[in-house]
């Protein structure tokens, strides 16, 4: 594997310092990897922001329980088209795909072997939404198997992570996502594995959730320490998305932003759902779940988008508030 590491003991590949005005794109833009798409650029000068939940959103719209979420571009391709036709014109810039848990590993609990099919008619349905000035970034999860107690060989993940990366890579994807990553060196495995199998940017996306800021992952990862470490493998942006709530989404942020200089992701979930009849609902409105974004993008957050519970109506209220908004100075950073 070529490893876009820096050497120990030397400054990390992506020098961002003193461009904190700089967008998520421009910043990419000015690493000198051939690999980032020039298409990028349209996102220059501004807080970028992107789109909402997938599976919470479809089942609000019909798509039935007991199987995945994601297999609804294969069974229901309208809604999905519809709903991230919705999100762009809502005002959502960055589009991910349906394909969250849509890979082998993951998709072998189902007992389905769809995973390939799903992920290239979910990129299809989303590029065609996208049209001009939308990025689609192809969503990978993780694969349900723990790295620490070797519940898989790691092999076999890494091989997971790199056949749906190309099935993105193939389908038009602008970029990758790895979100919603609890353990840190799961992360770091799928990010060696996408690098080395796609030529696009990938995004590595945690969920933190735990400790006394909600700032460590479930599995006891410190937020900073995960940022520092993702800028050092070579991500092109690090983040965090679902956790416990955008209101919780602050503290994270800050520590995220203060140990890297990479573009942020931040894409919180609508807070806690209440079980009503055994379903999960997110009551949280769309202005107060838009309220907390400015902090957010006063503290380093350059995308900025929703995670479980949020829909179209929290992305257009999220678009009113920081669409028009210049990303201000960073304040922090190694």
């Amino acid at each position: 594997m070529t490893s876009r590491c820096a050497p120990r003991g030397e400054p990390a590949r992506h020098d961002f310092r003193g461009s904190g005005r700089l967008s998520f794109a421009s910043r990419l833009r000015r690493v000198n990897i051939p690999r980032v798409p020039t298409r990028l650029g349209q996102l220059e000068g501004r807080v970028t922001v992107a789109d909402g939940a997938w599976s919470t959103a479809l089942r609000e719209r019909g798509i039935p329980a007991g199987v995945p979420a994601e297999v609804a571009c294969l069974t229901h391709p309208q809604a999905v088209e519809q709903l991230a036709r919705d999100y762009v014109a809502a005002g959502a810039r960055v589009l991910t795909t349906n394909t969250f848990a849509a890979n082998r590993l993951a998709w072998a609990h189902w007992g389905r072997d769809d995973w390939r099919q799903v992920n290239e008619a979910a990129v299809g349905l989303a590029r065609r939404a996208a049209g001009k000035g939308v990025l689609v970034a192809g969503s990978i999860g993780p694969s349900g198997k723990l790295v620490a107690v070797r519940e898989a060989p790691e092999s076999e993940l890494a091989a997971a992570f790199a056949e749906q990366a190309r099935t993105l890579e193939a389908g038009g994807a602008d970029l990758v996502v790895l979100e919603t990553f609890t353990e840190l060196a799961e992360a770091r495995l799928a990010l060696r594995a996408v690098l080395e199998a796609v030529a696009l940017p990938v995004v590595v996306s945690l969920s933190f959730s735990t400790g006394p800021q909600r700032t460590q992952t479930l599995m006891g990862a410190e937020a900073g320490a995960c940022a520092a470490t993702l800028e050092q493998d070579g991500a092109d942006a690090a983040g965090c998305n679902c956790g416990a709530g955008i209101e919780h989404a602050l503290p994270t942020v800050v520590a995220l932003r203060a140990n890297t200089r990479l573009p942020l992701w931040v894409k919180p979930s609508v807070g806690l759902p209440d079980l009503h009849a055994g379903r999960a609902v997110y009551s949280q409105t769309p202005d107060s779940f838009a309220a907390h974004a400015p902090r957010l993008v006063e503290a380093g957050a350059n995308v900025i988008g929703g995670c479980c519970g949020a829909g179209p109506d929290h992305i257009r209220r999220l678009a009113t508030l920081v669409q028009p908004e210049r990303r201000p100075a960073s304040r922090g950073g190694r």
